[in-house]
């Protein structure tokens, strides 16, 4: 998956760059037959 760059304004939730991945991730997840990690919770560890 491609990574978006970080906002210009700093310290604003839902701007840093794992927040952007990880709401990408849940629409990837609840569209497509494969899975994408998101978070350990969420996924459940796998190693």
């Amino acid at each position: 998956m491609g990574k978006p760059k970080k906002r210009t304004s700093p310290r604003k939730t839902g701007t840093r760059r794992s927040h952007l991945v990880l709401e990408l991730a849940r629409k990837v997840n609840s569209k497509s037959p494969i899975k994408v990690r998101t978070t350990r919770r969420e996924s459940g560890k796998t190693a």
